[in-house]
């Protein structure tokens, strides 16, 4: 959106940002097409376990088949290099992009609060957001987790399903930037996401760029859960753990989706 003159109101201004951003009504067809892309997305940004691996060619060719996009062509060139990889050097890659770096992990709180008490209380935001919504998650992962934050998007549409993806979506634009700088192919799952999405706003820009340079807030007072790696041992300095002080709460198991863990 480009900058509005000095002239206009800040109220208006803000009113228009914000209507720039308001996700467009969608027709039945077009929500049914975005919750299979948001689907896909959160599926190959899994750990590609022996499950996810035996899938490798039906995801291929379910990503043939999308109408042509931004986000499809994406989807076709990461599926093009996922299918041809061996198991075990796509489980080493996975394990280096996103577990052993805190620019490329999937855990969207963490770019927002950082290891602090905040981050605690987000995470309790979102699973109580899922809880009212009738939904379990899947796998005992946190809520931020990029791939249940996608497919709760793909489960509840765009309105409200997509709600904690909008308010975290500076995640993305530097997961995005760091798997480029990695020359990661999972950049080019990012990108399809990211194609979904409205674009990033000066401020965006302006707050990525700050936490690319500076890293998220951090707190040292009580955090001994959140420094923890493994079997009492201490994290490498690059290495990102996610808390594990602040449990989600128990959700009824109600409108479970297999295949999707």
């Amino acid at each position: 959106m480009s900058p509005l003159p000095a002239t206009v109101p800040a109220k208006v201004r803000t009113r228009l940002r914000a209507a720039a951003r308001r996700p467009q009504r969608l027709s039945p067809q077009e929500t049914e097409d975005r919750a299979l892309l948001l689907r896909l997305i959160s599926l190959l940004l899994q750990y590609p376990d022996a499950e996810l691996d035996s899938a490798r060619g039906e995801l291929a060719h379910t990503v043939r088949s999308l109408p042509p996009s931004p986000a499809a062509g994406h989807l076709t060139a990461f599926t093009t290099w996922f299918a041809a990889r061996d198991p075990e050097a796509l489980e080493r890659h996975y394990v280096e992009v996103f577990d052993l770096r805190r620019k490329s992990s999937l855990y969207l709180t963490y770019y927002l609060h950082g290891d602090t008490r905040r981050r605690g209380m987000a995470l309790l935001t979102l699973a109580h957001a899922y809880q009212a919504a009738g939904w379990d998650i899947a796998g005992g992962e946190l809520p931020d987790h990029l791939p249940v934050v996608l497919e709760f998007a793909a489960l509840a549409g765009p309105g409200a399903g997509e709600a904690p993806l909008r308010r975290h979506r500076r995640g993305p634009v530097l997961i995005h930037r760091a798997l480029e700088a990695a020359d990661s192919p999972y950049r080019h799952v990012l990108a399809a996401l990211l194609s979904l999405l409205p674009p990033p706003t000066r401020a965006d820009e302006e707050a990525v760029a700050k936490l690319a340079a500076e890293g998220p807030p951090n707190e040292d007072v009580g955090l001994d859960p959140y420094g923890r790696y493994g079997h009492g041992e201490f994290a490498p300095s690059d290495a990102f753990v996610p808390p594990a002080a602040v449990p989600p709460p128990p959700v009824p198991p109600t409108h479970r989706t297999e295949g999707l863990r």
